[in-house]
């Protein structure tokens, strides 16, 4: 991402959401881009898992964990995957964990906060269902972009 968020909203007011500021960075990378993939699920990141097994190509992956702080939804191991298969980034309306192994990662992770306890491995939940929290509705194939200055939702990709 080369552009600031700032920039495409300036360009783009009219087709952007911008995400209310409740999340923190852990990651090495502060700004990201790319079309979205979702997951809902509470406590329990078996979903997670496998789709960063999978390749990704580009992606984001958007966790609502319905902002529980409860459990861990990802961790070192999971941003490791995220590395090794292409994952742009991740966005968790939740808790991460290894906190200090994430900011040394070249990975871009923001999360609502830090739970040290292991997330539920039951594969309970749903992915690629539209999800909406912060102010801003998430929608498989729609592009999230995120910098130092927040994070925005847009339908389309934007130059």
């Amino acid at each position: 991402m080369t552009r600031s968020i700032c920039d495409l909203c300036d360009d783009h007011a009219d087709l952007v959401q911008v995400a209310e500021p409740l999340f923190r960075d852990f990651g090495a990378r502060r700004a990201f881009s790319g079309p979205i993939t979702t997951i809902q699920c509470h406590e329990d990141n078996a979903l997670v898992r496998s789709t960063f097994e999978a390749a990704g190509e580009g992606r984001v992956l958007v966790v609502d964990g319905g902002g529980s702080l409860g459990r861990a939804l990802v961790g070192d191991k999971l941003a490791s995957l995220m590395i090794q298969n292409g994952w742009a980034g991740v966005v968790v309306f939740g808790a991460v964990r290894d906190v200090e192994v994430l900011a040394t990662m070249p990975v871009a992770v923001r999360a609502l906060g830090v739970c040290p306890r292991p997330p539920n491995k039951k594969g309970v939940g749903e992915r690629d269902v539209p999800v909406r929290f912060a102010g801003v509705a998430f929608t498989p194939g729609a592009w999230i972009y995120a910098d130092e200055n927040g994070l925005l939702v847009s339908a389309q990709a934007l130059r």
